[in-house]
């Protein structure tokens, strides 16, 4: 069987209000997350979830506030020996402008997504400000994206479940490491989304949805079974991975 390490590599932050991620919970308070993308080290393909932004703020407050180094793209893949050129792969757990800017710097990537991610970034609904279709179109002439419609193996060791709990393409990737089944939600939480604190426990609330849900009640009830499938789980803006060079060893 072919195991992963997964390393985290912050591209970017945002600093908004705490309810953004944490549904009916946490508002008025100023959070700061990080921007991930993630080198999935382990396979004979160089292999990344989501490219982060093309033009990162990068100041002590804000590394201060993640607990991490913030990196420009190519500054980040360096730490691995990489260059954008040399990425085989990318899979994106949505396309949310943050989670695909450098998409264009990586000419020699297949690029995996979800056929409704590709819709919506083209026909955005209004309220989804979130989609800009500039940072995809060069991929997409270039014949670099690969579509994906169900649940479905993208390498040995490497898989994609269908997870719209943010947005209607979500993916969450599930990659075999060494220490069990690492998921990395494709739906924009942190660790409190997974476990609440106790007031909001004493609701009989197991989970708290993202902050910006397509569907609440099935944003819930997705998040319940990705908790209790994955040995690893890696909530797609933690800011405690800012700090870690490897998860899953």
């Amino acid at each position: 069987m072919c195991t992963y390490k997964i390393h985290p590599i912050v591209l970017g932050t945002k600093v908004f209000d705490k309810g953004m991620m944490t549904y009916q919970h946490g508002y008025g308070q100023q959070y700061v997350i990080p921007i991930y993308a993630w080198y999935l080290e382990g396979g004979d393909q160089k292999v990344l979830v989501d490219t982060g932004e093309m033009s990162p703020i990068q100041s002590p407050e804000r590394e201060a506030a993640i607990g991490g180094r913030i990196f420009t793209f190519e500054d980040g893949l360096a730490r691995w020996g990489l260059k954008p050129e040399e990425i085989d792969v990318v899979i994106h757990t949505h396309l949310h402008n943050d989670h695909c800017e450098n998409d264009y710097r990586c000419p020699n990537a297949a690029i995996f997504v979800h056929r409704a991610e590709v819709e919506h970034v083209h026909h955005p609904h209004p309220l989804d400000f979130r989609y800009l279709e500039d940072y995809i179109e060069e991929v997409e002439e270039n014949g670099q994206l690969r579509i994906i419609d169900e649940d479905r193996e993208i390498l040995p060791g490497i898989r994609v479940m269908h997870t719209p709990a943010h947005s209607a393409g979500g993916l969450s990737i599930l990659v075999d490491t060494a220490q069990g089944l690492a998921v990395i939600t494709g739906f924009c939480v942190i660790d409190e989304n997974f476990n609440p604190p106790l007031d909001v426990r004493a609701m009989e609330m197991e989970v708290i949805p993202p902050g910006t849900p397509v569907d609440v009640y099935r944003a819930y009830d997705i998040m319940l079974e990705i908790k209790s499938m994955a040995d690893v789980l890696i909530p797609l803006h933690e800011p405690k991975f800012a700090g870690v060079d490897t998860v899953g060893e």
